[in-house]
């Protein structure tokens, strides 16, 4: 599907209204809730909430035969064949201790296939759009084509993770170590953000686990309109979020692959 102006600029408008309504709850002594049925903390605060509400309504009103799939709010069934999925505050531990590494993310899906991913961070003022097999960071009036860096050999490598020791199984854990080992250098925390800094070309590998649709669907577009590969640890589809490999240069992703599977 080739996403054409119109939808591009709604989507653009979907962000910023959930900006506007997030914006403010930054660095405030707001209340942070624990989501029941959770076990380890999972927050969530009125910045979360009203972010896709502000989006919801937009959606419900202007396209009401598109579907919706949130976080919060979970899925509201559509008749046509697109669904957005929707993910304002992605990175809310960070959001909570002041932190910049967060962002809203907005996915279009045709069929469930990902074809417009957004990642908005409204305080900085950064909005990183994938589309029709492009990727640019908008700033403003700017307009910068993201690039992913190359980088040959795992030695070379910068590799990123929110938090392995909280959202991998110790099997996982085990293979992340075997690809930690490999690598020139690794940093933790950043959620969504750290595939922001891999389309940018600062980071060469993401490796994440655990996710649901809504924390990568978004992901997948921009990753791959910067000309980065964003598979699951196995090289195959990552749409349904239990592990996330994302990669810079395809040499790395193909070495990154071998070492996961041990």
């Amino acid at each position: 599907m080739t996403v054409d102006e119109k939808l591009i600029a709604f989507a653009n408008r979907l962000a910023d209204a959930s900006g506007a309504v997030i914006r403010p709850y930054f660095r405030q002594r707001i209340e942070v809730a624990h989501k029941p049925g959770k076990g380890a903390f999972d927050p969530v605060t009125e910045a979360d909430k009203g972010g896709e509400r502000a989006i919801r309504a937009i959606i419900e009103r202007e396209r009401p035969e598109d579907g919706i799939l949130g976080e919060e709010y979970g899925e509201k069934p559509g008749t046509s064949a697109l669904r957005w999925v929707l993910d304002p505050v992605d990175g809310t531990r960070a959001f909570i201790t002041g932190r910049h590494e967060w962002g809203s993310l907005i996915a279009l899906e045709e069929n469930e296939v990902p074809v417009l991913g957004m990642l908005d961070q409204p305080v900085l003022g950064e909005r990183f759009l994938g589309v029709n097999g492009r990727s640019v960071l908008i700033e403003g009036d700017k307009r910068t084509p993201l690039h992913v860096r190359e980088c040959d050999e795992m030695g070379k490598a910068i590799l990123c993770a929110t938090d392995p020791s909280a959202y991998f199984s110790e099997s996982q854990q085990a293979a992340f170590q075997r690809v930690k080992s490999a690598v020139r250098m690794t940093r933790y925390c950043g959620d969504c953000y750290l595939f922001a800094a891999l389309a940018l070309g600062f980071v060469d590998l993401v490796i994440e686990a655990n996710f649901k649709r809504w924390d990568v669907a978004a992901l997948i577009p921009f990753v791959e309109g910067a000309g980065g590969i964003i598979t699951a640890w196995d090289g195959g589809d990552c749409r349904d979020g239990k592990t996330i490999l994302a990669c810079g240069d395809k040499r790395i992703h193909q070495q990154a692959i071998k070492l996961l599977a041990g």
